[in-house]
């Protein structure tokens, strides 16, 4: 599943309801051990739990990974890794499309801002967090109120502990954890195979199955400048899984909506994904055009472009899951029928208001959606961020908004001084697109809008801005920081003009929105209550980006009338190839035509298991019961897509890499021998 671009500026969780064959994304304390026994006759102890959680890790980009060594070595899908293999890149070394592998730790290269998250411990905040609001606050003041405990929590926990603390919100705030986090900032590439081979079959077969694909890199991750030493890593499976066998997958999935009233439903399917949809499918040609002026152009775009296309695909399979009647019924059903529970418990009848009260924020959603300010860019961000990060320093840490806070300021810095690259002629494309968006969506006449334009049309604003910034300049943004208000008051720098101008109506938007957010984290709070109330407590809250459980046997399905079989194979993948000769994204490597005659064909490439998984879940280890590395999740297909909304075992599958694959190519492929012996080790 390739990665989602999603920035969790606010987070409505809840749970399922009671879950369903191999459904739920399960809490790393609170695991299903009775279901898993009944159903696969397996009790995972407290020491392979924790074993798997301290082996597995995030990555700040949006996907997951597992460490595979004690000398620190970590594996994650190629697509995950691409952001980071794009800005490492050069017109003379594409290491994005042409790989690389590092034949010494010498060699190995450093990723300029990425970040791997390691969770070490998880504490239940809840008492302290919901004490924080009382029943007489406005939304306005009980944001105010949860920020506060959360970032004094948060800062607390970060003083006490020296890691990387953060609350988050579960079971649509009937819960909050503080999840605990062993930072590695040094990372490495170690290795990394071609595109051609890592998204084989291209967009055509992106959500598709069966596929042949070795979406896979490997990093280091370095400690005082040495390989770190890790404790808690996976070994290597020897032959993999067989059909039928369960397997688990220890991930990060994003983010699911499976809680969501039919009215919030119902507001995605006709409002915000229609809308999302639509920005896609603007970026996604804007891209593909100036993509197309050169070949050094497609380079700076491919990244991006790879992005928006997977999430407008992504997108397409979320709307096709609302939009079908079955699954709409499905949804409408177990909603009456937990209400009229609600409604014959007096002492539960109260809650039903929940339900009204999400039917008033959802309305005032589709007033405001698609009438913001969409002016964005690289540099725009930066300029953003600045001006944002200056005026919260005036504030106690515990007032700010939550990426300024005092827990979360290393992470924000590696960020903001981020020595990758930043292409001004891109930057200067996506500005003005995004200008010219922002008065389509406001009016040319908008006072805003004609300050934004400073008497110029979009084109000839955006570049001016560009040319006139400095903030591509590391050295300078650390310049402006150092500077704080007043310096940035005083910038002459365009581009903090721009941002100081358009600030204040960003910062309206989304106090407008936080209180939306809350007016629902409570409701949802109180459909928790009743669900627990109805259906117990042995339910799994909906993804938040944090470490989760799913399992499933590895099985294959149905569709059309054909049985689509669990397993490809490495040979099956020149076949592919040739039932799609003459199409550009069907031609294997050079590397993989010369190892050919020397690769052992019927080993397996691809496979699929009912394990519940959402984007965020890519790069995720797959283990046995012994908790060995069989597999690597990179994919879901087509029907899994409904799953931010719904799960069905019937054909949703997710799609892994097999790990006597990835063995089979990094030794016949790719030489990389030294890499094998260090696997597991």
């Amino acid at each position: 599943m390739k990665i989602f671009r999603f920035t969790l500026l606010t987070v409505m969780v809840a749970f399922s309801a009671v879950a369903k064959a191999d459904e739920g994304m399960w809490l790393f304390n609170d695991l299903p051990l009775e279901l898993l026994k009944q159903k696969y006759g397996f009790e995972p102890s407290k020491e392979w739990a924790e074993h798997l959680m301290k082996s597995s890790v995030r990555f700040n980009v949006g996907g997951s990974g597992s460490f595979i060594s004690s000398t620190g070595l970590v594996l994650t899908n190629h697509h995950v890794g691409s952001d980071t293999l794009f800005k490492l890149s050069t017109p003379e070394r594409n290491i994005m499309e042409v790989g690389y592998l590092a034949k010494t730790q010498a060699e190995e290269l450093k990723a300029p801002d990425l970040e791997l998250n390691q969770l070490v411990e998880i504490k239940d905040v809840t008492d302290e967090v919901k004490g924080a609001v009382k029943s007489d606050m406005t939304p306005e003041q009980a944001v105010a109120a949860r920020r506060a405990v959360i970032a004094r929590i948060e800062k607390a926990s970060l003083d006490a502990t020296g890691l990387k603390s953060t609350v988050t919100t579960l079971y649509g705030g009937g819960r909050y954890h503080l999840y605990l986090y062993k930072k590695y900032t040094d990372v490495r590439l170690v290795w990394a195979p071609e595109t051609a081979i890592a998204f084989f079959g291209g967009d055509a077969d992106n959500f598709e199955y069966p596929r042949f694909c070795l979406d896979a890199t490997i990093f280091r991750v370095y400690e005082n400048d040495k390989p770190a030493k890790i404790d808690h890593f996976l070994k290597w499976s020897a032959n993999g899984p067989d059909e039928k066998e369960v397997v688990f997958v220890s991930g990060h999935p994003g983010r699911t909506s499976r809680i969501f009233t039919m009215d919030a439903l119902k507001y995605q399917r006709d409002v915000a994904q229609p809308a999302g949809l639509t920005n896609l499918r603007r970026q996604e040609i804007l891209l593909q055009q100036y993509g197309l002026r050169s070949t050094e152009n497609a380079r700076r775009a491919r990244d991006d472009l790879f992005g928006v296309q997977n999430s407008r695909k992504a997108r397409l399979g979320m709307l096709a899951g609302l939009q079908d009647p079955v699954v709409m019924a499905e949804k409408a059903a177990a909603e009456k029928a937990l209400l009229e529970a609600v409604n014959a418990d007096p002492k539960l009848k109260p809650l039903a208001g929940a339900w009204t009260s999400i039917s008033e924020t959802i309305k005032k959603r589709t007033e405001i959606t698609g009438k913001g300010v969409a002016v964005n860019s690289q540099l725009f961000g930066l300029a953003l961020e600045l001006v944002q990060m200056a005026e919260e320093d005036q504030k106690p840490s515990e007032q700010r908004l939550p990426e300024f806070s005092d827990a979360g300021r290393e992470s924000l810095l590696q960020q903001l001084y981020s020595e990758a690259p930043i292409y001004a002629d891109l930057d200067q494309v996506l500005l003005a697109d995004s200008i010219s968006k922002t008065l389509e969506q406001r009016g040319g006449d908008d006072p805003l809008c004609q300050q934004i334009l400073a008497g110029k049309s979009p084109s000839e604003r955006a570049a001016e801005l560009i040319r006139g910034t400095e903030l591509a300049s590391v050295e300078y943004r650390k310049k402006v920081a150092a500077g704080g208000l007043e310096g940035i008051k005083s910038s002459k720098d365009p581009m903090i003009q721009l941002a100081m101008i358009i600030n204040p109506e960003v910062r309206r938007q989304r106090a407008v929105t936080e209180q939306l957010d809350e007016q629902d984290k409570q409701a949802y709070a109180q459909i928790a209550e009743a669900r627990f109330a109805v259906h117990g407590t042995s339910v799994y809250p909906d993804a938040t980006f944090t470490l989760r459980l799913a399992f499933g046997p590895v099985m294959g399905y149905e569709q059309d009338g054909q049985q689509i079989p669990a397993w490809t194979t490495l040979g099956g993948a020149y076949e592919h190839e040739k039932k799609h000769a003459g199409q550009s994204d069907y031609v294997l490597p050079k590397s993989w035509k010369d190892a050919e005659p020397s690769l052992v064909k019927n080993t397996p490439f691809n496979f699929v298991s009912t394990a519940d998984i959402i984007g965020g879940n890519s790069g995720s280890p797959v283990v046995n019961r012994n908790g060995e590395l069989v597999g690597l999740i990179f994919d879901g297909n087509i029907q899994s897509l409904s799953g931010n909304y719904v799960y069905t075992e019937k054909q949703s599958r997710s799609v892994s890499v097999h790990s006597s694959a990835l063995r089979e190519a990094l030794q016949v492929v790719y030489g990389a021998s030294h890499i094998v012996k260090e696997l597991g080790k």
